[in-house]
């Protein structure tokens, strides 16, 4: 069974730092890019960042370039978001995602071409 767990959402002042987890069980992990995605409320889904399966190259939404950095830990299977500089925009849910085989796919851009997701964390950024 494939699972997808994110962690490490809250609740935090303007300015302040989260890191998020998303451990992947149940798949190879290195097979796997590895994305975060998040939606607000009364907002669709949109793209956050992504790293690639191997050669681990690194893409972002242009509005957390800079404060957002993704990374990935092969051996336990977890993928990263350090968010710094937060800002109320950043609330949202944030969901992991795997994408098989894959070093970017465009789709992501539309929350698409992900083959597995997890389930969320909520990140609530207060001014």
């Amino acid at each position: 069974q494939v699972q997808l767990v994110e962690s490490g959402g809250g609740l935090v002042q303007v300015g302040d730092s989260l890191r998020l987890s998303c451990v992947l069980s149940g798949r190879t992990f290195s097979n796997y890019a590895m994305a975060w995605f998040r939606q607000a409320p009364g907002k669709e889904r949109e793209f956050v960042a992504a790293i690639g399966s191997t050669n681990g190259v690194t893409y972002y939404q242009n509005s957390v370039r800079g404060r957002f950095t993704i990374s990935r830990d092969n051996a336990k299977s977890t993928v990263y978001l350090q968010m710094n500089s937060l800002k109320p925009e950043d609330t949202a849910v944030y969901y992991c995602g795997a994408d098989f085989g894959s070093d970017y796919d465009p789709r992501w851009k539309l929350g698409d071409g992900i083959d597995y997701w997890g389930k969320g964390t909520l990140v609530t950024v207060s001014s």
